[in-house]
C-alpha cells in the first residue's frame, strides 16, 4: 500500500491513502460479513473503516458520495460502497465493493431462506432472533447518532430534519416527496446561504482530475454515457429475457423479473420505503408467500449482515419454492431468489456508473451543495422516525407491554457499542447466544 495523491479523490491539502485492488478486494469482502443493523449502520461502520481508520477518502468527500447516493433508487449502503470502490479503482473497484457487499448476505439468507422451509419452528431459531433483534435496534441508534453529528451541522439542517419527522409521524408524506421539497427548500436557501452546508466550493484540480477521467470533449462523454447505459440495460434485462423464452409470460421467474425491475426503479428511501409495495403485490396479487412469511423474512434480513433490501430474495426464494412449476422446488427457490437479487441489485451499478463522473463536479456548485445536505438531513429524520417503529416493534409485546428483557439487551448493546467499542460481529453472537440462553431457561 502506498500513499499518494489519488486521481479520482485528490483534492488540494489533502493526501489519501491509495489502496492496492487486492488489499480492497480483502476489506470489501471482510465488510459484506460484518455489515449488520442497516443502513444506518452500514453507513457508519464504512465512514469509520474507510475515512477514520484507513483514510482513504476524505470526510468532505464521503458526505458529498453519501448525498449523491441518497438520491438514488435502490440501497444506499451498497450504492455508497459501489461509489467509493469506484473513487479507489474505477469500474473495477466498483463492481468489487459493490459485488462483495451483497454477495456475503445474499449467500447466508439463502441459506436461511432453505431452512426457513424445511426446519420452520426451531427453537434455536427463534431464539437467536429473540436476541438479535434488541441488538439491532441499538446499533441503529449508535448509528444514527454518528450519522446526525456528522450531517446536521447547522441549524438549517436540524430544522429539516425536524420537519422530516413531523411529516413522516403525522402526515405519513411519501419519501420521494421529501426528497424533492428538501432539495427545492436547499436549492433555493443557497441564494442566501451558501455556506449554511458546511461545504465550500471544490478546487480546481478535481474539476480537471474528473474531466481526465471522462477524456475530455462533450461528444466523446456523450458517447460513452449512451454507451454505458445501454451495456448496463443489456446486461440487467438479460436473465429476464432468457425467463421469458424459457418459462413465457406467466412463468414465474420472468414474472418476477419484470416486478423486481420495476421496484429497484422506485426504490426511493431503501428498504422501508419499498417493502409495503412489495408486500402487498407479493402476497395479495402474485400470492407468493403469505403475510406471516413476508416478516419472518423482515426478521431474518435484519438480523444478516448486508442491504436490509435483502429481504427482497427471501420472497423471491419462497415465491418461486411455492409455485415450482415443472422444477424441483429447491432448484426453482434457488433460481427465484437469484433473479431476485440480480433485478434488485444489478441496477444498482447502472446509477453510480453513471453518474459517478460526474459527482465531483457537483461539489463546484455551493447552492447545489446545500440542496444535496438537506436531502441528507431528510435521510436522517426518515431514519428516526423506522428508528422509533423498530424500538416499539421490539421492545413492546402485542398488547403493548414493555418485554423488559429486550430492553436491558437493547441497552447493554448501545453502551457496548456507543462507549467501549465493541465490534458488530462480537455483538450479534453474544445477542444471539443470549437469545438462545434464554429460551432455555423459560
Amino acid at each position: 500500500m502506498t500513499t499518494r495523491n489519488s486521481p479520482a479523490a485528490e483534492r488540494e491539502g489533502e493526501i489519501v491513502v491509495q489502496p492496492s485492488l487486492e488489499v480492497v478486494f480483502k476489506f470489501w469482502l471482510k465488510l459484506g460479513f460484518i455489515s449488520f443493523g442497516g443502513p444506518a449502520a452500514q453507513i457508519a461502520l464504512m465512514h469509520q473503516e474507510v475515512v477514520e481508520r484507513r483514510g482513504w477518502i476524505s470526510e468532505e468527500q464521503f458526505l458529498h458520495a453519501l448525498n449523491f447516493c441518497m438520491l438514488l433508487p435502490g440501497p444506499e449502503a451498497q450504492q455508497l460502497a459501489t461509489y467509493l470502490g469506484w473513487l479507489l479503482h474505477g469500474v473495477r473497484g466498483g463492481l468489487i465493493a459493490g459485488g462483495l457487499f451483497v454477495l456475503p448476505s445474499a449467500v447466508l439468507l439463502w441459506g436461511l431462506s432453505w431452512l426457513y422451509v424445511s426446519c420452520s419452528g426451531l427453537p434455536v431459531f427463534e431464539g437467536a432472533l429473540a436476541g438479535l433483534k434488541p441488538a439491532m435496534l441499538a446499533i441503529v441508534v449508535c448509528a444514527l447518532v454518528r450519522l446526525g453529528r456528522k450531517t446536521l451541522k447547522t441549524a438549517f439542517l436540524v430544522v429539516i430534519a425536524l420537519l422530516t419527522v413531523g411529516a413522516v409521524q403525522w402526515f405519513h408524506t411519501p419519501f420521494p416527496i421529501l426528497v424533492a421539497g428538501a432539495a427545492l427548500v436547499g436549492f433555493l436557501a443557497g441564494r442566501n446561504a451558501s455556506n449554511a452546508c458546511g461545504g465550500g466550493a471544490g478546487s480546481a484540480e478535481v474539476l480537471q482530475a474528473t474531466e481526465d477521467r471522462m477524456g475530455g470533449g462533450f461528444l466523446k462523454e456523450f458517447l460513452g454515457v449512451c454507451r454505458s447505459a445501454c451495456l448496463g440495460l443489456a446486461v440487467w434485462w438479460a436473465p429476464v429475457v432468457l425467463a421469458f423464452v424459457w418459462g413465457g409470460p406467466r412463468g414465474v421467474l420472468f414474472q418476477m423479473g419484470v416486478f423486481f425491475s420495476k421496484a429497484a426503479v422506485v426504490t426511493f428511501g431503501g428498504a422501508y420505503a419499498v417493502l409495503p409495495y412489495v408486500s402487498q403485490q407479493a402476497v395479495d396479487t402474485f400470492g407468493w408467500l403469505t403475510g406471516p412469511q413476508m416478516l419472518d423474512g423482515l426478521a431474518f434480513a435484519e438480523t444478516t449482515p448486508g442491504p436490509l433490501l435483502m429481504v427482497l430474495e427471501f420472497v423471491g426464494f419462497l415465491g418461486a419454492w411455492n409455485q415450482p412449476g415443472e422444477l424441483p422446488p429447491l432448484l426453482a427457490a434457488t433460481l427465484g431468489a437469484a433473479m431476485t437479487v440480480w433485478c434488485t441489485f444489478a441496477p444498482c451499478f447502472l446509477w453510480v456508473f453513471l453518474g459517478a463522473p460526474y459527482v465531483q463536479r457537483m461539489r463546484e456548485y455551493k447552492r447545489l451543495n446545500l440542496a444535496l445536505s438537506a436531502v441528507t438531513a431528510v435521510v436522517v429524520g426518515v431514519i428516526f422516525n423506522l428508528t422509533l417503529w423498530l424500538g416499539k416493534s421490539v421492545l413492546f409485546d402485542r398488547g403493548g407491554s414493555l418485554n423488559w428483557t429486550a430492553a436491558v439487551l437493547a441497552a447493554v448493546v448501545f453502551v457496548a457499542v456507543q462507549r467501549w467499542k465493541v465490534g458488530m460481529v462480537s455483538v450479534v453472537l453474544g445477542a444471539a447466544a443470549f437469545g438462545v440462553a434464554s429460551r432455555w431457561w423459560t
